[in-house]
């Protein structure tokens, strides 16, 4: 029993200091378990507020009816795209800010930082203009009806005309996460989304002495509430107690650091597209057998990817973990923190497919009373977590890639096990082998634990330990 009450006095004390963030916190030495704690606490927290941004908007727009919601949805598919952007210059960004804070080498660091703010400047720029000025037609390519657009298209125009401050959050938080100061990173995003979810029914709905602005009103709530978050992260970034630290000095444009954060950012994007565009494949495959068939397994899915949060937060730590380890020189403490993590991610990870293979029924009824979308829900939610083993590892290995900064190995993965494997296999299974959508969860499962299956394999040959960036 004492030792017990120790062991959580302990948690508890880590619990706290990871939250509260520790900028001269050197991970490439002491303990592996506590340096992927301190790192992955606040990274789990963060990544909870950037789900919560993504549902606060359709919650208070649903009391304007289906067309403001259908607005905010097809607007969400589009920014879908910057996303895959932003994630992906974000993956270069953390490994080579902690590949130069391994190095000790801190004005490298700020070099970097500045040339990241010339890369999300010029990209808005782009994005922006395109959103301002061709709002409606982006609609209309969507397939939005005449209503529809004249109702949203003030909502598309602000969103991606305001897409500065999506593409800084990512950014910026890239940033502290490579240098290992992810508690600023999370509340950063904790102000933007508070904001937001305050801003957003006074804007709506005009209440008190805000305008009424319908469903206009959710996106000036949202660019307000990030943009309060942005001004959050620049404060300190050039705050002189922070390991980055800005001025004017490191504003100047230098291509060359620019042009490899862009080549490194490729693999980054085309993971996420790779990624993203089979699961709407997969998704067009079980729409085939009905809406009850798409409402289980949306909503299964959905309450994997929310579970599964603690584990992509442990993801995140291992690609600072790598990143910092070898620029300090220790690819054998880079490797060893990898296996490490993962071993813990299998723990956590096999806990909740056990609770969800249980528990399944109570699981997905929480969401739906419809006996046939909860068979479905059941189903989806069954077969993918009997790979919750593999997916532990698998995600942890990608990220450990990516924090090496070889973003190409898991780009060249995703591709053959989702596009060339995933999808024709749900295909056969579904169609010719007549399993329906049975057949489609079960791919799910097989591609998943594949894809961890390669990573692994190619994670051994230890190529990623010679990455230069």
């Amino acid at each position: 029993m004492k030792k017990l009450i120790n062991n959580l006095k302990l948690f508890f004390r880590l619990f706290k200091q990871a939250l509260a963030g520790n900028t001269q916190q050197d991970f490439t030495q002491g303990s592996i378990g506590k340096a992927a704690f301190l790192l992955a606490v606040p990274m789990v927290l963060e990544m909870v507020m950037e789900s919560i941004f993504a549902v606060t908007d359709i919650f208070f727009v649903s009391g304007l009816g289906a067309n403001a919601v259908a607005v905010v949805g097809l607007t969400e598919a589009v920014v879908t795209l910057l996303y895959a952007v932003a994630i992906g210059l974000s993956m270069a960004v953390t490994a080579t800010i902690a590949r130069r804070i391994g190095e000790k080498d801190y004005e490298g660091a700020n070099i970097v930082t500045g040339q990241t703010i010339w890369i999300g400047i010029m990209v808005a720029v782009f994005v922006g203009s395109i959103g301002i000025f061709y709002a409606e037609e982006i609609l209309r390519l969507m397939g939005a009806s005449d209503s529809v657009i004249k109702l949203g298209g003030g909502y598309t125009s602000i969103m991606l005309g305001g897409s500065i401050t999506i593409l800084y959050l990512f950014l910026f938080n890239a940033i502290f996460r490579g240098a290992g100061d992810a508690s600023v990173a999370m509340k950063s995003l904790w102000l933007a989304n508070g904001l937001n979810i305050i801003l957003d029914p006074l804007f709506i709905y005009g209440i008190g002495p805000f305008p009424e602005m319908g469903v206009t009103g959710a996106a000036v709530a949202t660019n307000i509430g990030r943009g309060v978050g942005v001004i959050y992260q620049l404060y300190h970034l050039t705050n002189a107690n922070n390991r980055i630290k800005i001025d004017f000095t490191h504003l100047k444009l230098v291509w060359p650091v620019c042009l490899k954060l862009m080549r490194t950012s490729f693999g980054g994007i085309a993971q996420f597209l790779i990624a993203t565009a089979s699961w709407v494949a997969l998704v067009r495959i079980v729409s085939t057998y009905g809406s009850a068939a798409v409402a289980g397994y949306t909503i299964a899915i959905r309450v994997v990817i929310f579970a599964i949060l603690p584990a992509w937060g442990l993801s995140n730590a291992v690609a600072t973990l790598v990143g910092q380890n070898l620029g300090a020189g220790a690819p054998e403490r880079a490797e060893k923190s990898v296996w490490k993590v993962a071993k813990y991610n299998v723990y956590f990870m096999v806990s909740v497919a056990i609770i969800f293979i249980i528990f399944a029924r109570q699981t997905i009824e929480i969401f739906s009373n419809d006996p046939e979308v909860v068979q479905y829900g059941i189903d989806c939610l069954r077969y993918v977590c009997y790979g919750y083993g593999f997916y532990a590892v698998g995600m942890i290995v990608v990220q450990a890639f990516n924090g090496a900064g070889d973003t190409m190995t898991p780009t060249k993965i995703n591709l053959f096990c989702y596009w060339l494997f995933q999808i024709p296999l749900a295909f056969i299974l579904a169609k010719y082998i007549e399993m329906g959508p049975t057949g489609v969860f079960l791919a799910i499962t097989i591609a998943e634990s594949l894809i961890a299956i390669v990573g692994v394999l190619y994670f051994r040959q230890g190529k990623w330990k010679t990455v230069q960036i």
